[in-house]
């Protein structure tokens, strides 16, 4: 038995051609699985019904975490580790810090988003990419459809997909 995915690729010429298929075909309750682009296509997010990203949630709280981190750091370390009096100021002054803090902010936030979007985007070093079509990365858009998320038949999602306006149908498996 066969374990490897199947997927119907459309390849589009024009973004707009593809931005008014996808609409189409989405109305048509056919489930699209990804679409490739070599550039941004604005409005394509929401013609796919994507949701708004939580990543800049992340961002804050890995920000939080870092604000969190430089204080608790710094006021230990100057107020009752190793208490100091420097210029007369008291041993565990707010101002001095507010460059470490910031800096220590950015850093955790920059860290956190980056591994945050590297595990929800499922980038691993080992792993290599499953590409639809080479010339997605050059001048054309591709629709990959996953056709066992789909009840209607490779068939008819191939007819649907040309009549969107795709030029060419492949079939491709993984």
């Amino acid at each position: 038995m066969d374990k490897g995915k199947h997927y119907l690729v459309g390849v589009f010429n024009d973004e707009d051609v593809l931005l008014h298929g996808v609409e189409h075909i989405r109305e048509k309750g056919v489930r699209i699985e990804e679409v490739y682009t070599p550039f941004p296509v604005h409005g394509l997010d929401e013609a796919l019904g994507y949701k708004r990203s939580r990543l800049p949630i992340a961002a804050f709280l890995f920000g939080m975490t870092g604000t969190m981190l430089a204080l608790t750091m710094q006021i230990w370390m100057l107020g009752f580790d190793w208490p100091m009096i420097i210029g007369g100021k008291n041993f565990a002054s707010l101002p001095p810090f507010v460059p470490v803090t910031f800096e220590l902010t950015v850093l955790l936030a920059a860290f956190g988003m980056v591994g945050t979007f590297m595990i929800v985007s499922d980038l691993k070093p080992y792993k290599w990419p499953r590409q639809f079509d080479i010339r997605s990365t050059n001048d054309k858009h591709v629709m990959a459809i996953d056709l066992a998320s789909n009840k209607l038949s490779k068939d008819e999602i191939a007819r649907i997909l040309k009549e969107n306006g795709a030029e060419e149908v492949n079939e491709k498996n993984f």
